[in-house]
């Protein structure tokens, strides 16, 4: 059963209405798990701050992006999530050979150095591994700081976003 309590228009509060008008005014609609978060409607307008500039301006191509949703996804079991980003990491070129690896915890061969860093970062992560000096050393040689900072912060942004989808049982659209 969906459990997500959509506010009629009418309904919102003054903060939430404004978060309403910028996410209507970027988007055109609400997608699912802002209609979670506008409950709070500081955390919407954080989370859309956040979410708008790890998909439209950080320093990670979108094959990283959907790389680190993928391997979010699974360890979260976020169906909703993990059936969007098959989709998404297709679309943005990341094999179905690729995405099986990542959805099964293996490791997806990937050829360019910042997108195996992505992956080894997010996979270790998951795992709750810590790692060794080395391994961080060669991962903050491929992605630099701004890279590690942001891949912490798409971890956790998708974190938030599939554990909401999940809680609320957010049924998965049919393509």
């Amino acid at each position: 059963m969906n459990r997500i309590l959509e506010i009629p228009p009418e309904k919102l509060s003054p903060e939430q209405s404004t978060v309403f008008d910028q996410l209507t005014a970027g988007r055109g609609r609400i997608l699912g798990p802002y209609k979670i978060w506008i409950h709070s409607p500081t955390i919407a307008s954080g989370m859309e701050r956040i979410g708008t500039f790890l998909n439209k301006f950080s320093s990670l191509s979108k094959r990283e992006v959907e790389i680190g949703i993928l391997v979010i996804a699974q360890h979260w079991q976020g169906d909703y999530v993990r059936q969007a980003h098959i989709r998404e990491g297709k679309a943005a070129g990341l094999s179905q050979e690729i995405i099986d690896a990542i959805l099964a915890g293996k490791d997806p061969k990937l050829a360019d150095a910042h997108e195996r860093a992505v992956h080894r970062f997010a996979a270790a992560l998951v795992s709750g591994a810590k790692l060794s000096d080395a391994e961080f050393a060669e991962i903050e040689q491929a992605l630099g700081r701004e890279g590690i900072a942001e891949v912490l912060v798409l971890l956790g942004y998708y974190t938030s976003v599939a554990l909401a989808m999940k809680v609320h049982e957010v049924p998965i659209p049919q393509k």
